[in-house]
Protein backbone atom coordinates (compact mmCIF):
# COMPACT_ATOMS: atom_id res chain seq x y z
CA UNK A 1 0.00 0.00 0.00
CA UNK A 2 1.50 3.50 -1.36
CA UNK A 3 0.12 6.42 0.27
CA UNK A 4 1.76 9.86 -0.27
CA UNK A 5 1.74 12.22 2.90
CA UNK A 6 2.14 15.74 2.55
CA UNK A 7 1.81 18.17 5.57
CA UNK A 8 0.39 21.84 4.64
CA UNK A 9 0.93 24.22 6.94
CA UNK A 10 -3.01 26.51 6.00
CA UNK A 11 -4.58 29.21 7.80
CA UNK A 12 -6.54 27.13 10.13
CA UNK A 13 -4.03 24.88 11.48
CA UNK A 14 -2.13 21.78 10.20
CA UNK A 15 -3.69 19.36 7.21
CA UNK A 16 -2.39 15.71 6.15
CA UNK A 17 -2.84 15.53 2.52
CA UNK A 18 -2.56 11.88 1.72
CA UNK A 19 -3.44 10.34 -1.50
CA UNK A 20 -3.59 6.18 -2.36
CA UNK A 21 -1.65 5.75 -5.40
CA UNK A 22 -2.63 2.69 -6.47
CA UNK A 23 -6.35 3.43 -6.60
CA UNK A 24 -5.69 6.50 -7.88
CA UNK A 25 -3.85 4.82 -10.62
CA UNK A 26 -6.24 2.31 -11.05
CA UNK A 27 -9.65 4.52 -10.88
CA UNK A 28 -8.42 7.35 -13.25
CA UNK A 29 -7.75 5.68 -15.89
CA UNK A 30 -10.94 5.75 -17.68
CA UNK A 31 -11.14 9.80 -18.29
CA UNK A 32 -9.86 11.26 -15.43
CA UNK A 33 -6.41 11.95 -16.19
CA UNK A 34 -6.23 15.64 -14.91
CA UNK A 35 -7.74 14.35 -11.74
CA UNK A 36 -5.12 11.93 -11.22
CA UNK A 37 -2.44 15.09 -12.69
CA UNK A 38 -4.45 17.25 -10.14
CA UNK A 39 -3.64 15.26 -7.31
CA UNK A 40 -0.29 14.43 -8.14
CA UNK A 41 0.50 17.96 -8.74
CA UNK A 42 -0.96 19.23 -5.33
CA UNK A 43 2.45 17.33 -3.48
CA UNK A 44 5.11 19.53 -5.32
CA UNK A 45 3.00 22.53 -6.37
CA UNK A 46 0.40 23.63 -4.18
CA UNK A 47 -0.03 27.39 -4.11
CA UNK A 48 -0.38 27.89 -0.11
CA UNK A 49 -0.63 32.03 -0.40
CA UNK A 50 -3.83 30.88 -1.53
CA UNK A 51 -4.55 29.37 1.39
CA UNK A 52 -3.10 31.79 4.32
CA UNK A 53 -5.15 35.02 2.95
CA UNK A 54 -8.28 34.23 1.66
CA UNK A 55 -11.69 33.19 3.31
CA UNK A 56 -12.78 28.82 3.17
CA UNK A 57 -15.40 27.86 1.72
CA UNK A 58 -16.28 26.16 5.13
CA UNK A 59 -17.02 30.16 5.97
CA UNK A 60 -19.27 30.76 3.40
CA UNK A 61 -22.86 31.37 5.96
CA UNK A 62 -25.72 30.57 3.30
CA UNK A 63 -27.67 27.68 1.71
CA UNK A 64 -28.28 26.47 -2.21
CA UNK A 65 -31.06 25.23 -3.63
CA UNK A 66 -29.26 21.81 -3.57
CA UNK A 67 -32.22 19.31 -4.14
CA UNK A 68 -30.34 18.15 -1.20
CA UNK A 69 -31.81 13.90 -0.10
CA UNK A 70 -30.78 12.31 3.02
CA UNK A 71 -29.89 8.48 2.84
CA UNK A 72 -30.10 6.16 5.18
CA UNK A 73 -27.82 2.97 5.75
CA UNK A 74 -25.71 4.70 3.00
CA UNK A 75 -22.15 3.24 2.94
CA UNK A 76 -20.37 6.51 4.10
CA UNK A 77 -22.12 5.86 7.47
CA UNK A 78 -20.98 2.40 8.06
CA UNK A 79 -17.46 3.53 6.72
CA UNK A 80 -17.73 6.43 9.41
CA UNK A 81 -18.62 3.75 12.19
CA UNK A 82 -16.24 1.21 11.34
CA UNK A 83 -13.34 3.83 10.94
CA UNK A 84 -14.70 5.45 14.81
CA UNK A 85 -14.79 1.85 16.03
CA UNK A 86 -11.48 0.17 14.01
CA UNK A 87 -9.09 3.30 14.90
CA UNK A 88 -10.37 4.47 18.33
CA UNK A 89 -7.15 4.09 19.73
CA UNK A 90 -5.17 5.18 16.80
CA UNK A 91 -6.04 8.75 16.22
CA UNK A 92 -7.04 11.29 18.43
CA UNK A 93 -9.57 13.25 16.36
CA UNK A 94 -12.69 11.59 15.03
CA UNK A 95 -11.51 12.99 11.26
CA UNK A 96 -8.41 11.18 11.00
CA UNK A 97 -10.33 8.15 12.62
CA UNK A 98 -12.78 8.43 9.53
CA UNK A 99 -10.59 9.33 6.48
CA UNK A 100 -7.56 7.18 7.50
CA UNK A 101 -9.83 4.59 7.71
CA UNK A 102 -11.48 4.74 4.48
CA UNK A 103 -8.42 5.45 2.42
CA UNK A 104 -6.51 2.64 3.96
CA UNK A 105 -9.66 0.19 3.73
CA UNK A 106 -12.14 1.40 1.16
CA UNK A 107 -11.58 0.64 -2.34
CA UNK A 108 -13.44 3.51 -3.70
CA UNK A 109 -11.10 6.27 -1.17
CA UNK A 110 -8.43 7.71 -3.31
CA UNK A 111 -7.27 11.35 -1.24
CA UNK A 112 -8.37 12.77 1.70
CA UNK A 113 -7.52 16.43 2.70
CA UNK A 114 -7.18 17.34 -0.84
CA UNK A 115 -6.54 21.22 -1.24
CA UNK A 116 -8.80 23.15 -3.39
CA UNK A 117 -9.51 26.76 -4.54
CA UNK A 118 -11.46 29.19 -6.84
CA UNK A 119 -10.52 32.74 -7.91
CA UNK A 120 -12.60 35.16 -7.10
CA UNK A 121 -13.64 35.94 -10.77
CA UNK A 122 -14.98 32.09 -11.02
CA UNK A 123 -17.87 33.37 -8.53
CA UNK A 124 -20.45 34.96 -10.12
CA UNK A 125 -20.10 37.83 -8.64
CA UNK A 126 -20.80 36.20 -5.07
CA UNK A 127 -17.45 36.56 -3.39
CA UNK A 128 -14.46 38.94 -4.93
CA UNK A 129 -11.38 37.01 -3.01
CA UNK A 130 -9.78 33.42 -3.82
CA UNK A 131 -11.64 31.25 -1.51
CA UNK A 132 -10.22 27.89 -0.47
CA UNK A 133 -10.45 24.57 1.26
CA UNK A 134 -9.39 20.77 2.14
CA UNK A 135 -11.78 18.05 0.93
CA UNK A 136 -12.52 15.22 3.61
CA UNK A 137 -12.59 12.07 1.00
CA UNK A 138 -12.15 12.46 -2.26
CA UNK A 139 -13.65 9.23 -3.64
CA UNK A 140 -14.40 7.49 -7.31
CA UNK A 141 -17.60 5.70 -7.83
CA UNK A 142 -19.93 4.50 -11.01
CA UNK A 143 -17.30 7.09 -13.17
CA UNK A 144 -18.46 9.34 -11.06
CA UNK A 145 -16.17 12.05 -8.61
CA UNK A 146 -17.48 11.78 -5.30
CA UNK A 147 -16.67 14.86 -3.35
CA UNK A 148 -17.42 13.95 0.70
CA UNK A 149 -17.02 16.03 4.19
CA UNK A 150 -17.13 14.11 7.63
CA UNK A 151 -19.72 16.04 9.74
CA UNK A 152 -19.62 14.56 13.31
CA UNK A 153 -23.12 15.78 13.61
CA UNK A 154 -24.45 15.80 9.72
CA UNK A 155 -28.05 15.87 11.21
CA UNK A 156 -27.69 19.50 12.73
CA UNK A 157 -25.62 20.88 9.84
CA UNK A 158 -27.27 24.20 7.76
CA UNK A 159 -24.31 25.02 5.19
CA UNK A 160 -22.77 21.85 5.04
CA UNK A 161 -24.04 21.21 0.96
CA UNK A 162 -23.12 24.92 0.85
CA UNK A 163 -19.23 23.52 1.60
CA UNK A 164 -19.24 20.20 -0.04
CA UNK A 165 -21.06 22.38 -3.37
CA UNK A 166 -17.68 24.71 -3.50
CA UNK A 167 -15.23 21.84 -3.01
CA UNK A 168 -16.72 20.29 -6.49
CA UNK A 169 -16.83 23.74 -8.32
CA UNK A 170 -13.57 23.88 -6.98
CA UNK A 171 -11.83 20.83 -8.15
CA UNK A 172 -13.85 20.99 -11.60
CA UNK A 173 -12.34 24.37 -11.72
CA UNK A 174 -8.84 23.30 -11.41
CA UNK A 175 -8.69 20.02 -13.14
CA UNK A 176 -11.38 21.09 -16.12
CA UNK A 177 -13.76 17.97 -15.43
CA UNK A 178 -17.36 18.87 -16.25
CA UNK A 179 -19.18 19.09 -13.25
CA UNK A 180 -21.68 16.58 -14.28
CA UNK A 181 -19.38 14.42 -13.39
CA UNK A 182 -19.42 15.43 -9.68
CA UNK A 183 -21.31 14.61 -7.19
CA UNK A 184 -21.27 15.39 -3.38
CA UNK A 185 -22.32 14.91 0.16
CA UNK A 186 -21.67 15.07 4.23
CA UNK A 187 -22.19 12.52 6.22
CA UNK A 188 -21.74 10.92 9.29
CA UNK A 189 -21.66 7.47 11.06
CA UNK A 190 -25.56 7.58 10.94
CA UNK A 191 -26.70 10.19 7.92
CA UNK A 192 -25.77 10.95 4.55
CA UNK A 193 -26.70 13.93 2.53
CA UNK A 194 -26.02 13.85 -1.04
CA UNK A 195 -26.61 15.87 -4.61
CA UNK A 196 -25.57 16.60 -7.99
CA UNK A 197 -23.62 19.52 -7.55
CA UNK A 198 -24.84 20.06 -11.61
CA UNK A 199 -27.63 20.56 -10.83
CA UNK A 200 -26.88 24.26 -8.50
CA UNK A 201 -27.34 27.44 -9.92
CA UNK A 202 -25.09 29.34 -8.85
CA UNK A 203 -26.48 32.69 -8.97
CA UNK A 204 -26.47 35.25 -6.10
CA UNK A 205 -30.51 35.12 -6.43
CA UNK A 206 -30.44 31.51 -5.98
CA UNK A 207 -29.34 31.88 -2.98
CA UNK A 208 -31.45 31.07 0.11
CA UNK A 209 -30.39 33.33 3.53
CA UNK A 210 -30.76 32.47 7.42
Amino acid sequence: MVIKKLVLDHKGGFYLYRAHQSKIDKLCSNGFSMLKGYIEDMFWNCPNKYFQDGPRSSKLKFKLNSNLNQLSGHEMSLLASMGLTNYKDRYKTNHSKVQVFMLENDDKTIAIEVPVWLYGNELNGINEETITGHIDVLRIENDKIWVWDYKPKAIEEKYASTQVYFYSLMLSKRTGIDLNKFRCGYFDDRHTFVFDPSKVNLKKESLVEF
